[in-house]
């Protein structure tokens, strides 16, 4: 938040930014596990690797600020998401919206909270009485499923929204502000912490097309009951098409 107006952005890639204060918070984070967890692998956005830590070995995926497109332009719809794995075990998870000042935390097991008070997901069963959050990816071609997938929600759901935060929909799904959220293309540190919140929330969680949820894997559906999310995962493009 001190980095706001004062900060420099660059680009990563064709509409994907960067700033002085996502390279801070992720030093600062991980300067702190250092010093907390010394033993343990750490993988974040602006240090990302294509080697995955060994399945016995505790990781930290960390996206240090979720968002940023949105924090650029001073829109308050942006987050850190803090997450900690084993292999493809959720462990630990948090997400902090530092506009809101809203705090939402889980622990494999331990159920979800916001704020310390436990959150659950809404009853939700139908998609015409749904409101949903769709993620894009940066770029995409005229034919891209995304844009597929999202002329369907629009016909189908009560409304669709695009907040440009994949922690903060994945949170909202979590304490019941949105009944399902989606995403073709993304990666573990955008999804790891939300995952979990989702799952201790009461909600249903799989990869694309009901498949295995995995983490290192770029994409997943996520709904407030298992009903939404059958009807959900049936209408949206299946994989590779």
């Amino acid at each position: 938040m001190n980095y706001r107006g004062r900060f420099e952005t660059r680009k990563k890639g064709p509409a994907d930014l960067v700033t002085d204060a996502d390279h801070a918070a992720q030093h600062a984070i991980e300067r702190l596990l250092a010093e907390q967890r010394p033993e343990d692998a750490f993988i974040g956005e602006e240090s990302p690797s294509d080697e995955r830590p060994d399945e016995d070995r505790v990781c930290w995926i960390v996206d240090p600020l979720d968002g940023t497109t949105n924090y650029v332009h001073g829109l308050p719809a942006y987050a850190t998401s803090v997450a900690a794995v084993r292999g493809r075990q959720l462990l630990a998870g948090a997400i902090y919206d530092p506009n809101r000042d809203e705090l939402f935390a889980a622990g494999a097991g331990q159920g979800a909270t916001l704020n310390a008070a436990p959150i659950r997901v809404t009853d939700c069963v139908s998609p015409g009485e749904a409101l949903v959050a769709v993620s894009l990816p940066a770029t995409y071609r005229a034919e891209s499923p995304d844009l597929d997938d999202l002329v369907w929600a629009v016909r189908t759901t009560q409304a669709v929204r695009r907040s440009g935060s994949a922690a903060l929909n994945l949170a909202y799904v979590a304490c019941g502000r949105l009944d399902a959220h989606w995403a073709y293309h993304i990666h573990p540190w955008d999804s790891a912490a939300g995952a979990l919140l989702v799952r201790e929330a009461g909600g249903v969680l799989t990869g694309r097309g009901g498949a295995e949820f995995d983490v290192w894997q770029g994409h997943y559906v996520v709904a407030a009951t298992s009903e939404l999310h059958a009807a959900i995962t049936t209408g949206l493009k299946p994989l590779g098409a």
